[in-house]
């Protein structure tokens, strides 16, 4: 199954972000919490470059 992570999945690897946070230290931060390759790719392609809050992550990754 291929669907976008959930965001209780993103906040499992992206536990301890501080907000805002750009695209790129969420990214390093999900690889340093060993977050599966599709949840990477879903955060590299996420629509913005820079995040307010974990909400926004959630939204901009499943596309909303």
């Amino acid at each position: 199954m291929s669907d976008n992570p959930t965001p209780i999945e993103l906040q499992k690897y992206l536990g301890g972000a501080d907000y805002p946070a750009s695209k790129d230290d969420l990214v390093a931060l999900a690889r340093d919490n060993g977050a599966p390759d599709d949840l990477v790719s879903a955060l590299e392609s996420a629509g913005k470059d820079s995040f307010e809050s974990p909400a926004e992550v959630s939204s901009a990754v499943a596309g909303g």
